[in-house]
């Protein structure tokens, strides 16, 4: 019952947090939305022993795996992950100033986490009922 409750809200954050990721991830490749590097603080880039670009590619292809995860039954853990690559992007926007940018930021990180949760709060009524199903075909199998 609390599953059907839950499933518009789960649905919504599982496609929000895994297409988002994945479109945003592409686009380190191509810069189309935005010029990403802008967004790298000054710490970061003096910390890299990557040039920008290069390192913003690495930030795409692990954007696109974390989406990538939340659209995958590693629902649960794809959340986690993007959660935590938020709440990473908001302490490289603090150092750099966006202050509103990082706040937005965290904000989806909580988003992503609450995905998690759901996610967590699903899996033991899908294996209550794969459970109930493997009862009833032993028993159903018994009675022959």
């Amino acid at each position: 019952m609390t599953e059907k409750k839950t499933d518009h809200a789960y649905w919504a954050l599982r496609l929000t947090y895994g297409l988002i990721p994945i479109v945003a991830g592409a686009d380190k490749f191509t810069n189309l939305l935005t010029d990403w590097s802008k967004y790298l603080s000054p710490v970061a880039k003096d910390a890299l022993p990557i040039g920008p670009e290069t390192f913003m590619h690495l930030v795409g292809v692990v954007e696109i795996a974390a989406g990538t995860l939340v659209l995958t039954r590693f629902t649960r853990v794809g959340a986690y992950v993007v959660s935590a690559w938020l709440v990473a992007i908001a302490g490289n926007l603090l150092t750099g100033g966006a202050y509103d940018v990082a706040a937005r930021d965290v904000a989806m990180a909580v988003g992503a986490f609450s995905l998690a949760k759901l996610a967590e709060a699903r899996q033991p009524a899908a294996a209550g009922v794969a459970r109930e199903v493997e009862t009833r075909e032993r028993a159903t199998a018994a009675s022959r």
